[in-house]
């Protein structure tokens, strides 16, 4: 059973899904960083300083008015955090837009790294033995 077991690990695609949570792992904390410190605050800027993280209705419950989400849920207050929901929400469409641009930049470097297979030169061949024995045909049959 441990034998079995070391196969199991020692497998290459066992190893190679081991190394892509890690890399995505790594991966997860430059993206996030990004979103959040470079194009939310961009976004931001273009919508007139809007931040939709903040936005939310009270249900039930009583919150002071100008009261932050965070307060507001501290209150124990019914939130419907609608703010945030879209937050999240563009924050998962520019996290796919850049995954997609990083596959598309890693397989264009991929298709350039890969060889085209060499194609030889065509080479006059000149006429085939059918060719050739068609003419002698012909040839002989002049002769006669």
């Amino acid at each position: 059973m441990i034998q079995e077991f070391k196969d199991f690990i020692a497998k290459g695609n066992v190893m190679d899904l081991a190394v892509g949570i890690i890399i995505g792992a790594a991966f997860t904390a430059i993206v996030t960083s990004l979103v959040g410190d470079l194009i939310n605050p961009i976004i931001g800027l273009i919508l007139g300083g809007v931040d939709f993280t903040s936005m939310y209705l009270v249900l039930s419950g009583d919150v002071p008015s100008g009261v932050g989400l965070d307060a507001a849920r501290e209150t124990g207050a019914a939130i419907f955090a609608y703010g945030a929901f879209i937050t999240a929400c563009i924050n998962f469409f520019i996290i796919a837009f850049v995954v997609f641009m990083l596959v598309k930049f890693v397989n264009r470097i991929k298709s350039a790294a890969q060889k085209p297979e060499e194609v030889a030169p065509e080479v006059e061949t000149g006429p085939s033995e059918l060719d050739v024995l068609i003419e002698i045909r012909d040839q002989l049959s002049k002769g006669r």
